[in-house]
């Protein structure tokens, strides 16, 4: 097998089938609020654009601030009624959602491919199928979950006093969420927050506002979701966002994106106390240990961080590697880089697809000049690819010879590009993976498992993966410390990130 096979294989399965088109057109234009889907009051359209062919795939409907207080508003009503308190039938809804999404999978896929550009086996991997089951995990749990503990009684003098506390939905849910991954990151702040009781507005990216709407009219028209528990609005407009966060009648917000966002985020929530999870950007190390066959497998590590075009905030951007290994390093990462097939994310020979936008891209080469005019070494890539005339690509690019403080070590570049950076020897690795002020997530690759799991216990990193091993399982909390953000998704802890704690006391008279 090819190298640029092997990286295709571990992107995601190829189909087994000929690929089913969707039964109707791309996209859907209409916000979700209290169980109808309506156009913006003002009528206020945006474009939804594919960065692949840079074309117009149709106009979506642009909420204002009217249209979020209307949606809040809805939701709150959906919470105080009580519509939505039993588990039993939160369970039956989530269950029935996931048949859903999976009944709708040809539509998504193509939703996805047209309007993030990500390539076609991702949509039956991390971008698609694997969102979708791991919303199973959530169902199950409703199933087994303790929402209350009996504590043990005190007793006074003619009296019991019989305690408890049992876990309450903390209300309504503002949902805030990025383009990269966007069916992904929503689903992880749906599943949660519907199994702990709360009701939902939610707001996708405007690069990506098909995978909100789609859910949004898969809800009204396929389940039995009652109106007002979930609504979705998308919106180019930024006061939308300000206003979810700061609503008074909005009790918690969910939100992922760059940390710059979060801390404003977390400003406004403030003003409210209200309960704040985020999922913010990351710089993530990747060390390489000198026990590694790095001739054999670092061509497919340095492959991986391409991956989603590096748009994903757990790509390890930094790749950390022994000084004395450091000739044979650079060889077999840029061998890796440059087996990564670049093109149309409808062919399912294609590993990465286009960055998100015109302005993304920009951004990143711009990073790249700024790490060469900082004494970097483009060592592989660096341009745009030469056999594609039209669509936000950029080459996969690896980057060597930085000094400790260039901008590109430090800030997240969220683009198919690598930074190779020698070390001396563990306590110096150890030292560079945890200098940044991101701490998401950090890889540690060696021929000894247990070797590499005492390098990653000594980072400092929400999620550590250990030889390929990865964390981005239903069952298993996601989420990083230090600028990375706080609070987690999936797991026990990303319903628990949606629950209060309410104590009583009674006293029973003998």
């Amino acid at each position: 097998m090819s190298l640029s096979d092997l990286l295709l294989s571990i992107l995601g399965p190829a189909p087994d089938s000929t690929v089913s088109p969707p039964n109707r057109a791309l996209g859907e234009s209409r916000l979700l609020i209290n169980g109808h889907l309506v156009e913006a009051r003002s009528g206020a359209t945006f474009d939804n654009v594919d960065p692949t062919t840079e074309v117009i795939l149709g106009a979506v409907c642009d909420a204002g601030i009217e249209d979020a207080q209307e949606a809040i508003q809805a939701a709150r009503k959906a919470f105080d009624s009580g519509v939505w308190d039993s588990p039993d039938f939160r369970r039956a809804c989530l269950v029935q959602l996931q048949d859903v999404l999976r009944r709708n999978a040809a539509e998504f896929r193509e939703s996805l491919i047209a309007e993030i550009g990500c390539p076609r086996r991702m949509t039956f991997a991390d971008q698609y199928d694997y969102a979708v089951d791991k919303l199973g995990f959530y169902s199950d749990l409703l199933g087994t979950y303790e929402w209350g503990i009996t504590h043990p009684a005190d007793y006074l003098p003619g009296a019991i006093v019989s305690k408890s506390s049992r876990q309450i939905p903390v209300g309504v849910v503002a949902a805030i969420t990025p383009w990269n991954l966007p069916v992904e990151l929503i689903l992880a702040k749906v599943g949660g927050a519907l199994a702990a009781g709360c009701t939902m507005v939610i707001k996708p990216s405007p690069l990506a506002p098909w995978a909100g709407t789609l859910l949004g009219r898969l809800i009204a028209e396929e389940t039995d979701i009652p109106a007002g528990v979930v609504n979705v609005i998308a919106s180019s407009d930024v006061n939308v966002g300000i206003e979810l966060t700061s609503n008074p009648q909005v009790d918690a917000i969910a939100f992922t994106g760059s940390t710059a966002t979060g801390r404003s985020v977390m400003a406004a929530a403030a003003q409210g106390l209200k309960r704040v999870s985020l999922e913010l950007g990351g710089k993530s190390a990747a060390v390489i240990l000198d026990d590694f066959d790095v001739d054999e497998f670092l061509p497919v590590v340095a492959g991986m961080a391409c991956f989603n075009s590096g748009q994903s905030c757990i790509m390890p951007s930094r790749m950390l590697v022994p000084a004395s290994l450091l000739d044979r390093c650079l060889t077999a990462a840029a061998a890796g880089m440059n087996a990564v097939t670049v093109g149309d994310p409808r062919s399912l020979d294609t590993f990465m697809g286009p960055l998100i936008s015109h302005d993304q891209r920009s951004r990143v080469e711009g990073m790249i000049e700024d790490a060469v005019s900082a004494g970097g070494e483009v060592v592989a890539g660096g341009g745009r690819p030469k056999n594609l005339d039209h669509g936000f690509f950029l080459e996969p690019t690896l980057v060597a010879g930085l000094p400790d403080d260039a901008t590109i070590l430090r800030e997240e570049v969220f683009g198919p590009v690598v930074c190779v950076i020698p070390y001396s020897d563990l306590d110096d690795a150890v030292r560079i993976a945890n200098s940044s002020e991101f701490g998401l997530a950090g890889y540690v690759w060696s021929g000894s498992s247990e070797r590499a799991m005492n390098v990653g216990r000594r980072l400092h990193a929400g999620m550590i993966g250990i030889n390929g091993g990865m964390f981005t399982a239903g069952d298993m909390p996601f989420g990083g410390v230090k600028s990375s953000g706080m609070g987690r998704e999936w797991g026990v802890a990303g319903m628990e990130e949606f629950l209060d704690i309410q104590t009583m006391a009674v006293r029973n008279p003998e």
